[in-house]
């Protein structure tokens, strides 16, 4: 089973060794643009989102995450790319913070993986955080969890620097089912209405991450599950060191101080891309992920505090 699990990662484009190789194999899906029955706040009129571009990010609101940034458009909010460092001044100019794949620079590709963020950067999240802020922190398999760690540590998660596949059929993919409970009972499930739950959520690869605080699990990792430690980017080998992933996190939310946090190990199932040669969709534009656009916004929906906190709380 590992060397199927090896192979369905070299099958997905990840044995990439640099960074702009890999980024060559995933572009955006422009023609993305899934329904929107009831927007949650006029156009132009709702929450100040920043994406940010300050930090070698993998995805941007113009680059991989451009169908991620129109969906929150058409949903009322008003979406920006953010290129500032982060500090106390910096960041009044927002509601919700997103960052996605972060990255030290685009050699940052081996371990041990420098931080993305400075220490100040991340003192001046935890604090506009605490002070009513929302941030929606996304770092995918390695380097990038190694990359976001130093922040989401700052809010007591362990993200853990790896590789994360589904040991089944060599799919390194995740299906998220609310009938195993591995989509947790949350408000982001739920959505504000009937018509908004959600049954069902594809994730792609990924990391896994634990929590040292109480958190609200959204994504729990179903078993059978293995964690792939590899030392260099998309590199794998026999003697590459492994763990049991088998009921660790990829999704979660607390409450921090007057704030909330939304923590995810995998970027892709946010984003609309179109992958390889052949152009194979991943992410929400996927046939078999056709509820990730809602669960999306659901995200969102608790971020801006539209939906329930849940009982989590990291201080």
């Amino acid at each position: 089973m590992r060397a199927a699990v090896t192979g369905a990662f070299a099958a997905l484009g990840l044995g990439a060794i640099l960074a702009t190789a890999a980024a060559s194999q995933q572009v955006a899906d422009t023609l993305f643009n899934p329904p929107i029955p009831s927007p949650a706040y006029p156009e132009e009129r709702g929450p100040r989102v920043g994406i940010d571009e300050a930090h070698t990010n993998f995805h941007t609101a113009g680059g991989r995450y451009l169908a991620f940034a129109r969906l929150l458009r058409r949903d009322g909010y008003r979406v920006a790319p953010f290129a500032a460092k982060f500090s106390a001044e910096s960041l009044t100019s927002l509601d919700i913070l997103v960052i996605s794949n972060a990255l030290g620079d685009t050699g940052n590709v081996v371990v041990p993986t420098r931080p993305a963020f400075t220490d100040a950067e991340v003192e001046a999240v935890r604090r506009w955080v605490e002070e009513g802020g929302g941030l929606l922190l996304i770092a995918d398999h390695m380097p990038m969890a190694g990359a976001a760690a130093s922040l989401a540590r700052a809010f007591g998660i362990h993200f853990i620097n790896g590789y994360a596949g589904h040991d089944v059929d060599g799919e390194p993919s995740f299906r998220f089912r609310r009938a195993d409970g591995s989509l947790a009972p949350h408000p982001i499930r739920e959505g504000r209405s009937r018509g908004e739950a959600v049954d069902s959520v594809l994730s792609f690869t990924g990391q896994a991450f634990r929590a040292t605080v109480a958190v609200d699990p959204v994504l729990i990792i179903p078993s059978p599950a293995t964690l792939y430690l590899t030392q260099r980017w998309g590199v794998f080998t026999d003697s590459t060191p492994t763990m049991v992933a088998d009921g660790f996190l990829q999704g979660a939310t607390l409450r921090y101080g007057r704030g909330r946090v939304a923590l995810f190990g995998e970027a892709a199932m946010f984003s609309a891309q179109r992958a390889g040669r052949e152009e194979q969709p991943m992410g929400m534009n996927d046939p078999k992920a056709a509820q990730n656009p809602r669960f999306v916004l659901n995200t969102m929906h608790w971020l801006s505090g539209l939906l329930p906190e849940g009982e989590g709380r990291g201080r």
